[in-house]
């Protein structure tokens, strides 16, 4: 079952045109926050333990969708207060933001998944490979009966796909 179109996982979408793995880290958070997979691929410097990394990049998510939706200039109902907790889908969003050393990509499912990669600046859009990463989440963890939904992500099978595929995209 595919949730962006289709009915399978679809075929992969087409690898941006850098060279190389350029993957620097994945992060998976329920819509509570709660970090259900992190993956490290080109990371070289770690500053911080995992708890409080997992803790700043959702703070800095849910920052920047209260930030868009609150200067969405389409919308005109009530916006309420900076930092109010948004609906997923609800307002303006982000997809990526770029630095001078890394690209962050974020997208949010329906349900309230997000879904974090941090890629080489130079890498293009990867809302379609995020689609797709999201569909095999859906595949390989949602539809396992052995998986207890809330908790931390140990399936090989995803994890594996998981590897392979972001190897090839970034």
């Amino acid at each position: 079952m595919q949730f962006f179109g289709g009915s399978e996982i679809s075929p992969s979408p087409p690898a941006p045109t850098a060279s190389g793995n350029n993957a620097h880290m994945m992060y998976v958070f329920n819509r509570n926050g709660v970090c259900l997979l992190y993956r490290e691929w080109n990371r070289p410097l770690r500053t911080l333990n995992a708890q409080q990394d997992h803790k700043l990049m959702f703070g800095l998510l849910f920052s920047l969708k209260s930030l868009t939706a609150k200067m969405d200039p389409t919308s005109s109902a009530e916006k309420g207060n900076l930092g109010v907790p948004q609906l997923p889908g609800q307002g303006c969003s982000f997809h990526s933001f770029r630095t001078n050393t890394y690209k962050l990509s974020f997208m949010e499912t329906p349900s309230g998944i997000k879904i974090i990669l941090v890629t080489h600046p130079r890498t293009g859009d990867l809302r379609e490979s995020l689609k797709y990463i999201y569909n095999l989440y859906v595949e390989y963890v949602v539809k396992n009966p052995l998986y207890t939904p809330g908790s931390p992500i140990r399936c090989e099978l995803f994890n594996t796909t998981l590897d392979q595929y972001v190897r090839g995209i970034a």
